[in-house]
């Protein structure tokens, strides 16, 4: 299968003038409905990852065969672009090779490596980063390992809330000077912090999230945000809702008296039962 018409996607995006919001994403059935909806791109956070899969916290627990599995499901069931967080890479620059080459093969559009030391050292309670001289080694490695020169590498730091804005700016120009494609920042609270590492660097930039007072889109796509995160509410939501109706069944509510369930049309939109019907049409019933 290939995967570049949903990679020239993703780079349309970034080196468009506008910033957009992507769809958080974790399985078959909320990807579709991202794009059903809409939206240009899905994202596929670790946390979210750890949740679906594991059920665990976002502690990178996660190994990369579960995650490059649950992105390849979601790859079969939609043709949205996805950009996924790939952490660290799983380990060092040698781990973040493999990274790539499994992301890549699974249909991600494009993935973030971090600058964060995963998983946390012994006796630390703070978020530390590895040095900048190792990050370089793992955006490197990652450019080394990918086969599709469309495929998406984005460098992610969150040195702003974690050091110090001068180290994120020089993080981000040193990513910058081997050849990523685009450059992911977390922790950026104020307008000064992002109006100062837009000015030193030229790659489209991807905010992690942003406070009320930088929400505007068009203040945001000025300083050259290609892409906003908005948190990840999908898994949120859909962890209340079945809570809620298993709660009520367990309570004694009859199954008809429940309310906020998928219509039957959504049921079969979202698993593209008309497709499956001419399918089964085709091949499983004998022409007369």
């Amino acid at each position: 299968m290939t995967f570049v018409h949903r990679r020239e996607k993703l780079r349309a995006v970034l080196s468009g003038s506008t910033c957009i919001h992507p769809g958080s994403v974790y399985d078959a059935i909320s990807i579709r409905i991202a794009e059903d909806l809409g939206f240009e791109i899905g994202m596929f956070g670790g946390s979210v990852a750890s949740l679906a899969v594991l059920g665990d916290p976002d502690i990178a627990l996660i190994t990369l065969t579960e995650f490059a599995e649950q992105m390849r499901r979601m790859s079969r069931a939609a043709s949205l672009p996805v950009v996924v967080d790939a952490d660290h890479g799983y380990g060092n620059a040698l781990n973040v090779r493999r990274t790539i080459e499994e992301l890549e093969t699974v249909g991600a559009a494009g993935l973030t490596i971090e600058d964060t030391l995963l998983p946390p050292a012994y006796g630390e309670t703070k978020t530390q980063l590895i040095s900048l001289e190792e990050g370089v080694g793992k955006m490197k490695a990652a450019l080394d390992a990918r086969r599709d020169p469309s495929l998406v590498i984005i460098g992610r730091t969150g040195a702003v809330s974690v050091s110090s804005l001068e180290d994120a700016i020089a993080r981000a120009k040193a990513y910058e000077a081997i050849g990523v494609d685009a450059l992911f920042f977390t922790g950026i609270k104020a307008k000064a912090e992002l109006e100062a590492i837009s000015k030193v660097t030229r790659l489209p930039i991807i905010l992690g999230g942003t406070p009320e007072a930088m929400s505007d889109l068009s203040y945001l796509g000025e300083q050259r945000v290609r892409i906003a995160l908005q948190g990840h509410a999908p898994i949120s939501a859909a962890t209340q809702a079945v809570y809620a109706t298993l709660k009520a069944l367990r309570e004694g509510i009859p199954p008809k008296a429940l309310t906020g369930l998928a219509s039957a049309d959504l049921t079969a939109k979202v698993t593209r039962e008309a497709e499956v019907n001419i399918r089964i049409a085709e091949f499983l019933r004998e022409k007369r």
